[in-house]
Order: structure tokens, then C-alpha cells, then sequence
């Protein structure tokens, strides 16, 4: 603050001169420099001191040592008096008659002395908290700013809290969240009644359709009542559908990772800590020291030999202001205290590291909200403290439904129903099939396709099947590869009675629907993928007693035994697949309890003999025991009790014969061989005159018999890459055949009998030693080129008029 200099008294010499000093405010003085220049100007006796000034922080003055003379006025009583005699007063200048001195006691002290003394005064005798009080309040307050903002500027801290910030901010103001919660308030009145009943019984339900979201008695800031226009909200373009995906891959990331630490939490309950300490630390020194700041201070310093004084009486020019500012910095740390008191408070009474969405479900009635835990769930309560409705809307981003619900917005809108019929086709079944790969979810658009047969469905994780369903009059199929399947109840009690054929292809064993065991109407089930053994026997297959239509049932998995639950259908069941992976299947007695058993596929089961319990199935029409290790089948002789058995398939083995018992098999109507060690065809063979079908691909076969021509039934007949040389002519008897495969043999001349076969379509000779083919094929009128399967150098030694034949349509 600026005092007032008066000036100093002009003549007498430099060190008489005494020096006055006048001054105002209440919170720091001025001290004149102790260099300073008098000039004099002539004329009216105008003086200019050109005087450096700055604040001072103490004025001290020489304490009188013996009692003032008689002429020293009463006014000049209660000053300090310098020296032991008084000296005499200034006399007048003789230059300035009209000037008047001014009175006081002089020192001889010229301003570096007093600035000495007040410096030694301010260093010796003022107390420490008088003198850094200001620094002190400061640096509080420094350190109160470190521990409020550092995990603001912390790079593990910082991060998390603006990304979290950022997502917020998003998640509030996406239409995607208005159009989540608009559906939700739409929902069936009578199942959000119930369930709300049963978990708030004492809440009064509003009516209409914002019923559904009651206000919560914890969501203060909440309206009572969330109004959506239904209409506008349905209105979610493209655009806004994308960014609402993203959204959710960005919550999901930053979920996984925030939830794996505390760092959040452990850093704001140690700085809130430190500010408790530091606030109990201020408020115990303050309160003790407070009184040393004093407005008087006696100072006792011996420096007599520079100044000629030892006492002092100082002034401590900020005491006064310090003193009130003091109380007020107290009152101040006092509530900031509090504050911290009371978090530290909320942070210990609450657990903050757990965050449960309860209320949210309730509110919404999205129940799969997940509660959160670690730095996540204390974000999320610190949003809580400025306005629950954050967190609300935050919550429709942590859902699957809500999610898996803009998925099939997305999905409706790509996948129109005039797309999908493009990709409509006939399957091996000849049902009307739409095969759907690699969706994120099931278009509902699929169920507006009255006319669909058959459903599949192939790697679509979280499929939701709903009501809508039963629209599919004509579904009797569906197929669930790799997919993750949910059912509306409406949707299963329609499957119940209308679905026939059911495919499921997994990975894991939770991936098998369960409530496929419900399917009382279903004929035909088909499953494949690894089971467990102990899975496949008492959890997979346990309920299968309850398919009371089922008629067909495959497993292609890894069972080492039937389980009983196959065995307990077996009055009704007609064919059974089991398609091992090479695992050994053993104990298969209980194939004797399947008597209505038509069709057996015993597949890739390790086998090393037939099963004497095959030959008890007195029903059984065909058997496959493809890709086994049989090597002797001796036991053939026993198919005989099998009077109904026309299909036999024993290719991919290692059979190196075929037993004369064949010729038992009189019902005998088609016959796999194809892929063993044959290398005999017993003549015996061919009394099965029944044989329509009879492949020996791929064996050690060198002859084949002339009894051949028995076969007057003979439709399909292969002997691909064995090792004839040639062939009867009694094979050209068999008039009836229509496919001939011979190719990949040693054959060198084709007999032109052939021209015996009239419905011959399909010639396979690729692969021989052939130099000419017959004229006689073009009597084969059934025969085109694309049945002759020949190289194009052999197909040109035939007539041209023949090449045209076959060429033509």
C-alpha cells in the first residue's frame, strides 16, 4: 500500500538531517531507500526527492533507555526517545525564514540503519508463523489442489475417466437408447405386470403404455414418467444404427478392461485420506499458533556497535490482517474438511467397488443388465452423485437384448424380404429350403416367407426364435449348425406340433437346445459334434424317451457305447446313425432291443467284426458299416435269418475275401464292396439274383466270373480301378443295366455286344488300354456324351454319325 513521504527539512548538514516518515493502510508500509539524492533549485525553494520505495514487512524504532528531560512537551511522552540526552532541536535554515520545522526526536540513524534493524528484527524476533503465514496458506492449498486433480492428470487414471466421459456423453444422447427403452415400455401389459408384481408388490403400476417404466424411490433425478413417441423413435436410420453398434463395442471394450483394476477407486480413497490428515493437521497447528501473530513486537538485538542500540519496539504492519485472515482460512479448511470427512464417509459406508443395476431392471424390465464391479462400478456410482439417469441410460448399452434388438434392426433392413426369397432352393430332402450363413442374428423378415419348407440356420450366435414362427405354415425343418438357439414359448408350443425334422450341428455341448426334447411331434433328429461319454449317456440324450414320434435319430460324435436313452425310443425308432469320429464302439447288445429297426449305420466305429446283435434285428432292411477295420466277415452266414435285408455296405474296410455264404443273402438287393482287399469274386456272389446294385470299385479284382449274366436285375454295376483285363461276355446279358463303370482297369478291347445294352446312360472307360471303341455303342440309344466317359482321342475313332448321336440332345 502507498503511504505518504513528506518532505525532508531543507540546510544543516547531511547527517543532522532527520528523516519523517508518514504511513498509511493496514497491511504492509513503505521503507524509503537508502540511497537517495537532494537536489535544491533556486528561486521559491522547491525540493525534488526522487525517493525508491517498497513494501515493508516490519518498522521498528530504539527503545529509550532513561526518562525523558523536563522541555520534552507531554505529546513527546509516549515516544521512544534516541540516545541516553536528548539532542537539541533542528535549528531554522537561514535560507527559509518562512518554513516550518517540524518537531520530534532525533536518532541519528540515516535509512540503511533503520533498514538494518527492521531486517534483523523481522528475522530475530518475529515468530515463524507471523512471518510464512501467507506462504503457508499456499502451499495448503497447493497440496489440496495436487490431491483433488492428480488423478485427473495421472496417465492409468486420467484415461479411463475421459474415455468413461466420452462413452457417457454418447450413450446418453444416441436415439438408439430413447428407441430401447420406447420398446421396452411397449411390452406385453400383462407379463410386465406380473413380473413387477412379484418384485415390488406394494408399487402401484401406472396404466397406458408408459406403465412399464415406474419411476425408482433411489432416482431422485428421474422423471416420474419416461414418454417416448413410439413412432419417431422406430425411426433409427442407418446411420444411427451403426454408430449405436459401435457404441456397444466400445462399452464392451472398455468393460473388459476397467473392470480388471481398482486404480480409480485405491487413488481416490488415498488422496481423500490424505486430505482428512492434512485438514485434521492445519486445523490442530492453526489453532495453536494463531495468537503468536501480534501487532507489537519486542525485539532484542545487539547491535550496538553499528546502530548504538540494543532495544527495539517493531511493528508488525500485516498482524492485524494476518489475525482476521487466520480465523477465515480456519473457518474456510473447516468446511473443506468436512466435506472430505463426510466422502470418506460415503466411500467406507457404501461398497463403491460393486455396482448393482437392480433398479434399472426393474425399471426397464431389460433383465439381463449385468452388475459391474472395480473402477467400473465406482465410475458409475460417482455419476450417480450428479444424476441417475446416466447410468440408466448408460445400462441399455451393457445389454445383450438391447443390443441382439439393434442387430435385428440392422438385420431387417439388409436382409428384405424379396432378398431372402432369392436365396430359396429345393434340399436333399425336396422341401422349399432358405439356408441363412453367418448372420449376426435371425432377420425377422425370414417368418413373412409363408411358403419356406425348411429352415437353416449355420454359425448365427444368439438366435432368437419368436411367435412370429407360426406364420410358417408349411415349416416342417429346421437346421441349427453352430448356433446358439432361444426359443419364445409361443414359438416352441408351434415347433411342438408342426416341426418334423430337426439338425443340430455344435461345438460345444451347451449349444444342443433343450428344449428339443419337447418336440413330441418330431420325427427325424440328427446330431452332430463331440460328446463326452459320460455327457452323450446321463445329460445329452437323457430325455429322448419323451420323442414318441421320432423314427430317425443320427449321432455323429464320439460315443464309445449306445446310450440307454436311444435304447428307451427304441419301440418306435427305425433307423439309427452312429457316425464316430474312430472312437471304438463297444456293449452294443442293446441294438437287440431296436425289433422295428430298419435301417443300422454303424460308421467309422472301429469295429473288427460284425455285431452278433446286428443278426437279431429281424426288421432290419439295410446295414452300413462303412469305414470300419473289418477284415473277415465270416459271419455273414447269420444275415440270413435277415429275410428283409436288400441293402449291405461293407466298403471302406479291409475285406481281402467274400465268404461263399453270401449266397444266403437271397433278399440281397444292393451290395457295397468298394474299397477293400478283394481280389476273387466268388461265383456264388451273383445266385443273389436280386442284386441291382453291386459296386466292387477299388479292390485287387482280376476276373470276373461269366455267372455275372444272372443278374438279369442288374441296374448299377462299378469295377473302377482294379485290375480286369477283361470282361465276360455274359456281362452284356444284363440288359437292364444302366450304369457301367470300368474305367481304371487293364482292358484293351471293349466287346461290341454292348450295343445289347438299350438303357445304358452312363459308360465309364476312362483309364484303359482301348485303341478303338465298338460302332455298336450307338445302339446304346440312352447313352449322350455326357454319360460316356472316355478320352476325347478314343471318342473320335467312333462314326462321326454316332458322335453326333450322342452329341445331340
Amino acid at each position: 500500500m502507498v503511504g505518504c513521504v513528506h518532505r525532508l527539512p531543507l540546510g544543516g548538514h547531511a547527517d543532522d538531517r532527520g528523516v519523517w516518515m508518514y504511513f498509511t493502510g493496514t497491511v504492509s508500509t513503505l521503507l524509503v531507500s537508502s540511497a537517495h539524492t537532494v537536489s535544491y533549485t533556486n528561486g521559491d525553494g522547491v525540493e525534488s526527492h526522487p525517493v525508491q520505495v517498497m513494501q515493508d514487512r516490519i518498522i521498528c524504532l530504539p527503545k529509550r533507555v532513561q526518562p525523558a528531560q523536563n522541555h520534552s512537551s507531554a505529546s513527546n511522552a509516549s515516544q521512544a526517545v534516541i540516545g541516553s540526552t536528548p539532542l537539541p532541536p533542528p535549528k531554522p535554515s537561514p535560507t527559509s525564514p518562512t518554513t516550518v520545522e517540524m518537531k520530534g526526536l532525533k536518532t541519528d540513524l540515516d535509512l540503511q540503519q533503520y533498514s538494518f534493524i527492521n531486517q534483523m528484527c523481522y528475522e530475530r524476533a518475529l515468530h515463524w508463523y507471523a512471518k510464512y503465514f501467507p506462504y503457508l496458506v499456499l502451499i495448503h492449498t497447493l497440496v489440496f489442489m495436487v490431491c483433488s486433480n492428480f488423478w485427473f492428470k495421472f496417465p492409468g487414471s486420467s484415461s479411463k475417466i475421459e474415455h468413461f466421459i466420452s462413452i457417457l456423453g454418447k450413450c446418453f444422447d444416441s436415439p438408439w437408447t430413447t428407441r430401447a427403452l420406447s420398446e421396452v415400455s411397449g411390452e406385453d401389459s400383462e407379463e410386465k405386470d406380473n413380473r413387477k408384481n412379484m418384485s415390488r408388490p406394494n408399487t402401484i403400476q401406472p396404466s397406458g403404455p408408459e406403465g412399464s417404466l415406474v419411476n425408482s424411490q433411489s432416482l431422485k433425478s428421474i422423471p416420474e414418467k419416461f414418454v417416448v413417441d413410439k413412432s419417431a423413435a422406430g425411426a433409427l436410420d442407418k446411420k444411427e444404427g451403426e454408430q449405436a453398434k459401435a457404441l456397444f463395442e466400445k462399452v464392451k471394450k472398455f468393460r473388459l478392461h476397467v473392470e480388471e483394476g481398482d486404480i480409480l477407486y485405491a487413488m481416490y480413497v488415498r488422496q481423500t485420506v490424505l486430505k482428512v490428515i492434512k485438514f485434521l493437521i492445519i486445523i490442530a497447528y492453526n489453532s495453536a499458533l494463531v495468537s503468536e501473530v501480534q501487532f507489537t513486537v519486542d525485539c532484542n538485538v545487539d547491535m550496538q556497535d553499528m546502530t548504538g542500540y540494543k532495544n527495539f519496539s517493531c511493528n508488525h504492519t500485516m498482524a492485524h490482517l494476518f489475525s482476521k485472515l487466520s480465523f477465515c482460512y480456519l473457518c474456510f479448511v473447516s468446511i473443506y474438511g468436512l466435506t472430505c470427512l463426510y466422502t470418506l464417509y460415503w466411500l467406507f459406508y457404501r461398497s463403491l467397488r460393486e455396482y448393482s443395476f437392480e433398479y434399472v431392471r426393474q425399471e426397464t424390465g431389460i433383465d439381463d443388465i449385468p452388475d459391474v464391479k472395480n473402477d467400473f462400478a465406482f465410475m458409475l456410482h460417482m455419476i450417480d452423485q450428479y444424476d441417475p439417469l446416466y447410468s440408466k441410460r448408460f445400462a441399455v448399452f451393457l445389454s445383450e437384448v438391447s443390443e441382439n434388438k439393434l442387430k435385428q434392426l440392422n438385420l431387417n433392413n439388409e436382409w428384405t424380404p424379396d432378398k431372402l426369397r432369392q436365396k430359396l432352393q429345393t434340399n436333399a430332402h425336396n422341401r422349399l429350403e432358405l439356408p441363412l450363413i453367418m448372420l449376426s442374428g435371425l432377420p425377422d423378415t425370414v417368418f413373412e416367407i409363408t411358403e419356406l419348407q425348411s429352415l437353416k440356420l449355420e454359425i448365427i450366435k444368439n438366435v432368437m426364435i419368436p411367435a412370429t414362427i407360426a406364420q410358417l405354415d408349411s415349416l416342417q425343418e429346421l437346421s441349427l449348425h453352430q448356433c446358439s438357439v432361444k426359443i419364445h414359448s409361443a414359438a416352441l408350443s408351434f415347433l411342438k406340433e408342426n416341426l418334423k425334422v430337426l439338425s443340430v450341428k455344435f461345438d460345444d455341448v451347451r449349444e444342443l437346445p433343450p428344449w428339443m426334447y419337447g418336440l413330441r411331434n418330431l420325427e427325424e433328429l440328427y446330431l452332430v459334434g463331440s460328446l463326452s461319454h459320460d455327457i452323450s449317456k446321463n445329460v445329452t440324450l437323457e430325455s429322448l424317451r419323451d420323442l414318441k414320434s421320432l423314427k430317425i435319430l443320427s449321432i455323429k460324435s464320439n460315443v464309445s457305447k449306445i446310450p440307454q436313452a436311444v435304447v428307451d425310443v427304441s419301440s418306435h425308432l427305425q433307423k439309427m446313425c452312429i457316425h464316430n469320429d474312430g472312437t471304438k464302439l463297444v456293449m452294443l447288445n442293446n441294438l437287440k432291443k431296436m425289433t422295428n429297426l430298419t435301417e443300422l449305420e454303424l460308421v467309422h466305429c472301429d469295429l473288427e467284426r460284425i455285431p452278433h446283435a446286428v443278426f437279431s434285428l429281424l426288421s432290419l432292411q439295410e446295414l452300413d458299416l462303412k469305414e470300419n477295420n473289418l477284415k473277415s466277415i465270416e459271419e455273414i452266414i447269420s444275415f440270413q435269418h435277415l429275410r428283409k435285408l436288400t441293402v449291405l455296405k461293407l466298403w471302406y474296410n479291409s475285406i481281402a475275401y467274400i465268404p461263399e455264404h453270401i449266397k444266403k443273402l437271397t433278399s440281397l438287393e444292393r451290395l457295397f464292396f468298394s474299397h477293400n482287399k478283394v481280389e476273387v469274386l466268388p461265383s456264388h456272389l451273383f445266385l443273389c439274383n436280386k442284386i441291382r446294385y453291386l459296386d466292387l470299385s477299388y479292390n485287387d479284382i482280376r476276373f470276373i466270373p461269366p455267372e455275372i449274366g444272372v443278374l438279369q436285375s442288374l441296374h448299377y454295376f462299378s469295377i473302377t480301378s482294379n485290375k480286369v483285363e477283361s470282361l465276360p461276355d455274359e456281362l452284356y446279358f444284363c440288359k437292364k443295366l444302366k450304369t457301367l463303370k470300368i474305367g481304371k482297369n487293364s482292358l484293351s478291347v471293349l466287346s461290341p455286344k454292348i450295343g445289347n445294352l438299350l438303357f445304358l446312360s452312363y459308360l465309364d472307360i476312362k483309364g484303359n488300354h482301348f485303341e478303338v471303341l465298338p460302332p455298336e455303342l450307338g445302339d446304346c440309344r440312352a447313352l449322350k456324351r455326357a454319360g460316356l466317359v472316355v478320352e476325347d482321342a478314343l471318342f473320335e475313332t467312333l462314326p462321326s454319325d454316332v458322335r453326333e448321336q450322342m452329341k445331340a440332345e
